[in-house]
């Protein structure tokens, strides 16, 4: 589309690899579940393409009935490292303290699970900024359905609209944005072709990094006052 969707009231990102970088702890976890369960491990590449789906809905198409054994391995294995690697993206902070300023709604709806979004959150000094942070299973349902989004909003006034931006780097959060009825902004993304997005997922705005997409609410919405 040409034309601009209208100025976000309210912004809801994704949280792995759309504002920080914990690919080593998931890789770690992952790999320590699948190796117990007797499965190949996943490299590098591989783990950023499947992992997008909520654990929730992903262990059980894995593995079977003894998805709640390999959720317990992979959470053990997580929590003793995930604030250890935990890094923010280049110019995610400066982004979100801009938006922040700029009297933005902001929010993070994640399918990493709740507890330890929070955590991470915190551990940043970013948790100042979102007014809420919904994680997998703190909803009814998790990414891609529309749920986790109108819990994001909640107490808000703001509704699910064009006037909400979700931003995320895959396919699920661009399904999500739809399905909640909000702007979809692909942010990174580069491992996603233009074709390999179906109609329910197609992104109305790409980004290639959070500095470009402070710079283009910057120059569309000039009113906004992001600095």
């Amino acid at each position: 589309m040409n034309t601009a969707p209208p100025s976000p009231r309210a912004i809801l990102f994704d949280w792995d690899h759309t504002l920080v970088d914990n690919w080593a702890a998931i890789l770690e976890a992952l790999n320590t579940t699948l190796a117990a369960m007797g499965q190949r491990t996943w490299t590098t590449a591989e783990t950023r393409i499947r992992v997008r789906k909520s654990l929730r809905d992903s262990f059980p198409e894995m593995f079977g009935t003894r998805w709640r054994e390999a959720k317990d391995i992979f959470y053990a294995t997580f929590a003793a490292r995930h604030l250890e690697t935990l890094r923010p993206l280049p110019g995610a902070a400066d982004m979100l303290a801009a938006f922040h300023e700029a009297g933005l709604y902001l929010g993070v709806v994640s399918n990493k699970t709740g507890e330890y979004l929070r955590r991470e959150a915190d551990h940043l000094g970013w948790d100042r900024y979102f007014a809420k942070l919904v994680g997998a299973t703190d909803a009814e349902e998790d990414k891609p359905a529309a749920a986790p989004v109108e819990m994001a909003l909640e107490g808000s006034a703001i509704a699910c609209g064009p006037e909400v931006w979700f931003v995320g780097d895959g396919a699920i959060d661009m399904e999500c944005a739809h399905n909640a009825g909000c702007t979809p902004v692909l942010l990174g993304g580069d491992q996603w072709k233009q074709d390999e997005f179906g109609p329910d997922e197609e992104p109305r705005l790409r980004v290639g990094s959070c500095m470009e997409l402070a710079e283009l609410v910057r120059n569309l919405y000039p009113d906004l006052s992001v600095v």
